[in-house]
């Protein structure tokens, strides 16, 4: 028994049977006098579900490794060089295969019997991210012995064994034997990981598409919702003015009613006033007359009489 042996062990099982297992083998290697192998045993943190679903992905996805830690390096190149069109070109690829290499760790925990919830998947998709911006946490997650979740602050003593000691995992050689039902069965579960992971991948890159469609319809909108802010302010304005406009035409309409009533009210004394006068002037003008007739017969009678 040796430490790298049962490390490696313990971070392939799920995070409910890490404790039991490695207080046995700590057990063991006490009872075989080995106490410093067993203090060492005994120290090994149980992994975090997230941490051990992005373990699980190493071990089950060795190919989907190299892939990924190429790519960071890629993407910190490009950083580097300041290569913006070599940059925009990996960042696709890079949203595309996180959401994938996420989705697929998801689906092996289901497998094992540990569904992750979406607390975890977003920790794992973090620690994916992590794996492209520092080269540290590429050799720590490829080691497959991560203890809890990796981010861009968190530091990297999060892995059971010094990345030195504990090199990326690679896909196994091919061994020359007999094909058993067993492993035949296992070769198809692969392929059909695989086949998932390319569809994983493909369905990841066919949302990330989408996406930018509706990010550019979405800035359309948003353009077409300031022009049409703009018109409803402009518009408000017009209306408050108009209102403005409105009230004092109401004034100007009341002052006028007001002169209006008042003039008809002078025109109708008015009009009193002459037919009051034309009845004085009639009433005149016929004592007047009556007046001038008694004169003239007043007259004509006093030449009769001398």
């Amino acid at each position: 028994m040796d430490l790298e042996t049962v490390t490696d062990e313990l971070y392939g099982l799920r995070p409910d049977e890490f404790t039991a297992a490695r207080d046995q083998r700590a057990a063991q290697a006490r009872e075989s006098g080995d106490r410093p192998l067993a203090e060492r045993i005994k120290a090994l943190r149980r992994p975090s579900l997230a941490a051990w679903a992005s373990n699980l992905l190493v071990r089950e996805q060795p190919d989907e490794v190299e892939p990924l830690v190429q790519l960071g390096e890629g993407l910190r190149q490009a950083h580097r060089g300041l290569d913006g069109e070599r940059l925009r070109e990996l960042s696709r690829q890079q949203h595309a295969l996180i959401h994938a290499l996420a989705r697929q760790a998801g689906q092996l925990a289901d497998e094992a019997g540990h569904p992750v919830g979406e607390g975890a998947r977003r920790e794992i998709e973090e620690t994916l991210h992590a794996v492209l911006a520092d080269e540290r946490a590429a050799r720590a997650w490829a080691s497959g012995r991560l203890t809890k979740a990796l981010s861009a602050t968190t530091g990297f003593d999060v892995v059971a064994v010094a990345a030195d000691a504990a090199p990326p995992r690679r896909a196994p050689a091919p061994r020359a034997r007999a094909k058993s039902p067993h492993s035949e069965r296992d070769a198809r579960a692969r392929e059909r990981r695989r086949q998932k992971l390319a569809e994983a991948r493909q369905d990841a890159e066919d949302a990330e598409r989408r996406l930018r469609d509706r990010e550019k319809e979405a800035e359309a909108a948003d353009r077409e919702a300031e022009r049409a802010a703009k018109l409803t302010e402009d518009l408000r304005r017009r209306l408050e003015e108009l209102a403005r406009e409105r009230e004092s035409t109401e004034d100007r309409h009341r002052h006028a009613r007001a002169e209006e009533r008042a003039a008809r009210d002078r025109t109708r004394a008015a009009e009193h006033a002459v037919r009051e006068a034309a009845g004085r002037a009639g009433t005149a003008a016929a004592l007047v007359e009556r007046l001038t007739c008694e004169t003239r017969d007043h007259r004509g009678t006093e030449g009769g009489d001398g």
